[in-house]
């Protein structure tokens, strides 16, 4: 993982079970892409002392749940929606054509457009680009949530 890590601090990490890293340490003498530092060091501490601190990673398990639904609630109106998954605040919205069921990578983009003209930056991702790639920070709220989801609908209901 890395850019979130050190919040605006160049830094990545790696997290992986014991077992898998005793055996990769066996087989490997030296590796690393970068130099490690203690700035760098001191940056990601900082970042983790933040997010136990506030809550950050219950709060994303209960705010994306919560998102998450909002987000599924719009499928019944808009059948465009073609599936809402994801866990946490790390969520994927599926646009697709009504009548076929297929991929709809211009509706994403126009969503996408009309997102940023009203404040919100997102992407899209996925083999056809039709999937909305929702991530937002650990900061983000139920109001943040909210927020996001009347301007899709919004979006959505002026097609």
């Amino acid at each position: 993982m890395g850019k979130p890590m050190g919040n605006g601090f160049p830094m990545g990490g790696v997290v992986t079970r014991p077992d898998l890293l005793a055996a990769f340490c066996a087989e490997t003498g030296y590796f690393n892409t970068f130099g490690g530092n203690p700035v760098a060091a001191a940056a990601g501490l900082a970042v983790l002392e933040v997010i136990e601190e506030e809550g950050l990673v219950d709060s994303a398990r209960t705010v994306g749940a919560s998102f998450r639904d909002q987000l599924r609630g719009l499928m019944q109106s808009y059948p465009a929606i073609g599936d809402v998954r994801g866990a946490g605040l790390f969520l994927g919205l599926d646009f697709i054509e009504e009548k076929t069921g297929e991929p709809d990578t211009a509706l994403a983009t126009h969503v996408i457009n009309e997102m940023k003209k009203r404040g919100i930056l997102i992407g899209a991702a996925g083999l056809f680009g039709n999937t909305l790639k929702i991530r937002p920070p650990l900061c983000f709220t139920e109001e943040n949530a909210e927020f996001f989801t009347s301007m899709l609908r919004a979006i959505l209901s002026e097609r």
